[in-house]
């Protein structure tokens, strides 16, 4: 962005917050928006987002997190449908040392044993720019099915990133799902989109946690998600037992059934490669 669309943007800006940028920095891991670093007149700086992308729907999720839970989270300066503008978080960059993952566990356990009215969500949200249907429910299992692993098998399949064989295998696999899967204690609330660039620490400690794909769901495919690129480790997950529940056998098979899900989001947002590894589960499972 630069030239007459860069001098709009520093216009909405200063209607917004009262302060005209004097510098935009683009930053990484955007796809459908730009995102950048704006530097301040007084050396401050705040992250703006720009663009058609669910962007009041990211303010309203993260108004959402910072009402009903205490994680780490930018302050919300100005949400509209094609503009969010947050606060700075000075972080490390790339994946938690043991100390941040252990600060990790502690929040995500915080969050995980407060019990929710039901799965689901009072509105759809998206993950990227997916959406994310959130039907309240009673019963997490077919939620799961439904609403995650079936919905995002077929959508998939309708724009041609999942192919026609496996779309079949994943209504197999949704079809026995009772077997490998179970209800969980109680429904809680899920940041939903926990990969390592949106987890962002500094110093041995979580400092933000950044755009989110809420619901209220079952804690394991939370994390799930926190191992598939590696996001989390030992030193989490040794914590996180010491707070809350976590079966013995989640590593067994769980996990690899619960990260299906973003996979299947991975093969229509970026690349059919990543149905590799969901044939892989499938082949395990004989299906």
């Amino acid at each position: 962005m630069d030239g007459p669309d860069l001098d709009r943007l520093f216009g909405r800006v200063e209607a917004a917050i009262g302060t005209r940028p004097r510098l935009a920095v683009a930053l990484s891991g955007a796809s459908t928006v730009a995102v950048m670093r704006l530097e301040l007149p007084d050396g401050g700086s705040i992250v703006a987002k720009a663009g058609n992308g669910h962007l009041a729907l990211e303010r309203w999720m993260l108004d959402e997190l910072s009402r009903d839970s205490s994680l780490p989270l930018p302050e919300v300066l100005h949400g509209a449908d094609d503009l969010l503008l947050l606060s700075w978080i000075d972080s490390a960059g790339g994946a938690p040392d043991p100390a941040a993952e252990i600060h990790a566990a502690e929040l995500l356990a915080a969050l995980h044993t407060v019990p929710r009215a039901h799965f689901g969500y009072a509105r759809d949200t998206v993950i990227g720019q997916l959406p994310q249907p959130n039907p309240p429910g009673d019963r997490w299992i077919p939620f799961f099915r439904d609403h995650r692993l079936l919905h995002m098998a077929v959508k998939g399949h309708e724009e041609g990133t999942v192919t026609t064989a496996l779309r079949r295998r994943l209504e197999t696999l949704a079809a026995r799902i009772e077997r490998y899967i179970d209800e969980p204690a109680h429904p809680a609330l899920l940041h939903g989109d926990l990969w390592t660039g949106n987890v962002l620490h500094r110093g041995g400690r979580i400092v933000g946690l950044i755009d989110p794909a809420i619901y209220y769901g079952h804690p394991e495919i939370e994390l799930a998600f926190t191992t598939l690129f590696g996001t989390f480790g030992e030193p989490f997950f040794r914590r996180y037992r010491e707070l809350a529940p976590l079966a013995d056998d989640f590593f067994e098979i769980r996990r690899d059934i619960y990260n299906i899900y973003p996979l299947l989001v991975h093969v229509r947002y970026w690349d059919t490669a990543y149905a590799r590894p969901i044939e892989a589960t499938l082949t395990r499972l004989g299906i």
